[in-house]
Parts: C-alpha cells; sequence; structure tokens
C-alpha cells in the first residue's frame, strides 16, 4: 500500500513522501523549551496550541499514522546573492515568489487523499478510513514528521534539509490507516555551521535553535508592530523573509528548479524598491492575489520597504520616495519613514570616507 500512496505522490509533483508515526514525545521538551525561553516572539499562537502539536489525535481523532510529504519550489529568479548586493532592489524570500504554497500543498495532498479513497477496494481495505491534509495551516509538527519519515532530516538552521537541498515545502496527511512507518535517513550536517555564521541578525543561537525574535523572516512577516531598531540596518533590502541561511548551505548546491506553481510572479525577483513603495493598497491586494505576501497586509508591506530604503543608498529617487509617505495615516509607517530619512541624514553629515 505504502508503494502505491509514493507513486502516486510521485505523479502529483512531490518529491518524496515518507510514512511517520504519531509519536512526537521525543519533539515535545524542544518546543516547551523554546516557548519558556520566549523565542515565538510574538507568535501566541505557538504558545496556545502547543499541546495540539503533540497530540495529533486532537486534529483528527484515531489518527494512527502520517505522511509526509515534500515539494520542491527553488523558482528560476534571478541571482539571489547578486540581488542582496543590489541594495536599491527588493529581495524577496524565494517561497514566496510565485504562487501561495499553502493553496498547492493542500490541493495536491487532498488529491493523494482522493485517489487513496477511490483505490481503497484495490488496496483492500474493507473498513472506512479518515485522513486530513495539513500544510503550515494548523499546529502540526511538520519537520519533525519528516525527519521521522525519511523525507529529510532537521538541519543546523531547523529546516528541512535533503541532499538536494531545503527549498521546498513540507505537507502532512493524518490518516486512521495504520502504515508502516519508513526509517529516518540521518543528519548530514556535519561539522559545517555555516548557517550560524553567515545569518544577518545570528538568530540561529545555536546549533538547532533559532530565536525567532531575531529572525529576519519573522520581523517582516510575523511581528505585527515596530521592527526594533537595532535590528533595522541589519534587514538590508529584504522585505519579505529572509533565505541566507539556505543559500549558504552547501546542500542546496545540488537544488533543481521546483514545481511551477512557484515561479516567479509580478517580476518580485528584482523590483525596485521604489515601485513596489509606490504600490497604493489597491494595487498591492490586486498584484499579490494569490500570492503568501498578501497576509502581511499593504501597511506592514511598506513599512518593509521602508526599512530597505533606509538602508540603500542616498539617491533622489530613494529619497523623495520616502518624502511621498512621510505624513501618511499610519503611525506604524510614519515612524519607519522617520526613521529611514534619519538614517539618510545622519550619512550626509557623516566625513566623505570614499577615500579611504
Amino acid at each position: 500500500m505504502v508503494s502505491r500512496i509514493k507513486a502516486w505522490g510521485q505523479e502529483l509533483g512531490f518529491a518524496a513522501i515518507g510514512i511517520a508515526t504519531t509519536d512526537v514525545t521525543a519533539a515535545r521538551p524542544r518546543l516547551m523549551r523554546w516557548l519558556e525561553l520566549g523565542r515565538h516572539g510574538e507568535m501566541d499562537y505557538m504558545a496556545k496550541h502547543a499541546n495540539l502539536r503533540a497530540t495529533p489525535q486532537g486534529l483528527l481523532p484515531d489518527t494512527l499514522s502520517v505522511i509526509s510529504a515534500r515539494l520542491p519550489y527553488w523558482p528560476a529568479a534571478a541571482d539571489a546573492r547578486q540581488l542582496l548586493a543590489a541594495s536599491e532592489r527588493a529581495y524577496v524570500s524565494r517561497y514566496a515568489l510565485g504562487r501561495d504554497y499553502h493553496k498547492t500543498m493542500r490541493r495536491r495532498l487532498q488529491q493523494l487523499i482522493d485517489r487513496l479513497h477511490r483505490e481503497a477496494a484495490a488496496l483492500h481495505l474493507t473498513e472506512s478510513f479518515a485522513c486530513r491534509a495539513f500544510s503550515d495551516s494548523a499546529p502540526v509538527l511538520e519537520t519533525e514528521f519528516a525527519v521521522q519519515s525519511g523525507v529529510a532530516w532537521r538541519g543546523k538552521h531547523t529546516l528541512s534539509l535533503t541532499r538536494t537541498g531545503s527549498w521546498h515545502f513540507l505537507g502532512e496527511i493524518y490518516t486512521t490507516l495504520p502504515l508502516p512507518p519508513d526509517r529516518p535517513i540521518g543528519d548530514h550536517c556535519g561539522d559545517c555551521r555555516r548557517c550560524l555564521d553567515c545569518c544577518p541578525t545570528q538568530a540561529i543561537v545555536a546549533p538547532y535553535e533559532v530565536d525567532a525574535r531575531l529572525c529576519i523572516s519573522y520581523l517582516t512577516i510575523e511581528l505585527q508592530g515596530a521592527i526594533p531598531t537595532a535590528l533595522r540596518p541589519l534587514i538590508g533590502n529584504r522585505i519579505y523573509g529572509c533565505d541566507d541561511c539556505q543559500l549558504c548551505c552547501p546542500w542546496n548546491r545540488f537544488a533543481g528548479i521546483g514545481d511551477p506553481d512557484f515561479g516567479v510572479r509580478e517580476g518580485l525577483d528584482a523590483a525596485p524598491l521604489t515601485t513596489l513603495f509606490a504600490w497604493s493598497e489597491d494595487t498591492f491586494n490586486t498584484r499579490l492575489a494569490g500570492s503568501a505576501i498578501r497576509r502581511i497586509g499593504h501597511q506592514r508591506w511598506l513599512r518593509n520597504i521602508a526599512v530597505a530604503l533606509g538602508n540603500a543608498d542616498s539617491s533622489p529617487t530613494n529619497l523623495a520616495a520616502l518624502a511621498s509617505r512621510q505624513d501618511d495615516p499610519s503611525p506604524l509607517l510614519r515612524e519607519h519613514v522617520g526613521w529611514a530619512l534619519a538614517r539618510h541624514a545622519g550619512k550626509s553629515a557623516r566625513p566623505d570616507e570614499g577615500g579611504r
């Protein structure tokens, strides 16, 4: 039966399918310690649903097995490293350049569930069974199940990792079917610590430990209010998410182009900051319909770009863009624009060091 499920998964575009048990007791202490240290920041839902994450049966009664799926997303896009060095351009995390992965992954998982139900008789499943699909949409220990099922191992940056890299999404199917579990593939990070060393904000505080409060992905996506001023210069031109810990990972040299659903949309792989900063709320909602980015809303989108413009060159174009929103109705945006303008004023007040 499992071999059939894996074959169907490949037909649907998944790079790997694995089976895990529902036992996550080994992962629970790590989760609870992370929460106790406050490393989840303002992500209150992490603490609120901690027990549910450790109890799969709370999401689907009588769950016996977890089907873990991996779907690659690396897009054919402008060179990421060159883009990070181009301060006038916006850097968007590679996973968010295309279609919203939540929808794509859940749709594929549901298709797999439908196939399983249709083929139940051929698999000699005489009793009814239940399934439920998830993709970063419920309290699920995704990486833990990926590790248990042999779909990936946990990298030192805490992301799931394989010999073809980490540019992939994970999804799960909880099922009441008693499926034989696969074996883990083991950790292949060795002594490498490049992800720790390259993190712009040192958010990877130790191997396999991330403090979300320092993470640029958290700051630009999850954080509702003001970005801490001390961290703003470190964000550079990253306006949505951060990929540095993946870009420096040696395993990602072997990554191929991912699923077509995640191809670049709206030119977001190399758009000028000033162009995106000029988007009205209607433009933002229209251009980013079907994108994961839309969930942060127009105000935080502008907040993030204001920070990036503050880190960019003090060109007349950049300064004019910031000045155009200096009196914005949003106190949050006004504060970040004011910071960015003050940062440029500070640059112009310093002696020219170009001859050194």
